[in-house]
């Protein structure tokens, strides 16, 4: 259960500002059909993470023992300052939109999360956690959907109640405190 919860809750914080909430806002614009928006965040977002996760489980294998906390903690940090750098919506006008709202949303979803920071927190994720690499899948797919779902729906209505720049700022300090707990965790746990 610490796979699912730390990698829905990694990627759900690290989503907040991140070009992907950008690009639901786009396509919600463009297209009426939320579902199939959605169902292309979903699909994209399950190949990605998969294959993300994958990748970890591989390179857990090069992790000298007791190192997985600290490397994972360290990341954790590394993502909040990354999260002070606003994205940047690079979506405008893409010939993937003739392929109607699902198509889209999959291919341009999937091309997004290419070495964006919550592919490289699901492989570190996944390298942590390798012994439940699926409930790290299922943990990081679920915490994008619980940030840009709520985008596709209201997405308008919330940039104009809350501040992007404070949004990222919340979200280091979030990434910075999980990740200097599982750090001191780890050696609290060595020592004690």
């Amino acid at each position: 259960m610490d796979a699912f919860i730390s990698s829905f809750t990694a990627v759900a914080v690290a989503e907040i500002g991140d070009k992907t909430q950008l690009l639901s806002l786009f396509l919600a614009a463009r297209f009426r059909a939320r579902g199939a928006i959605i169902a292309g965040i979903l699909v994209a977002t399950l190949l990605n993470h998969a294959a993300s996760a994958w990748l970890g489980v591989w390179v857990a294998q090069f992790i000298p023992q007791g190192w997985h906390n600290v490397l994972l903690g360290g990341s954790f940090i590394a993502v909040a300052l990354w999260l002070l750098i606003p994205d940047k919506d690079d979506s405008e006008d893409n010939g993937m939109l003739r392929y109607g709202a699902f198509a889209a949303s999959c291919l341009l979803f999937f091309l997004a999360e290419i070495g964006d920071k919550t592919q490289i927190a699901t492989v570190i994720l996944a390298a942590s956690f390798e012994q439940a690499v699926w409930w790290v899948i299922v943990g990081t797919t679920l915490g994008m959907l619980a940030a840009n779902v709520p985008v596709v729906y209201a997405g308008s209505w919330i940039l104009q109640k809350v501040s992007l720049d404070w949004a990222r700022r919340f979200a280091c300090a979030v990434f910075i405190s999980l990740g200097l707990y599982i750090i001191f965790s780890a050696q609290i746990a060595v020592t004690g």
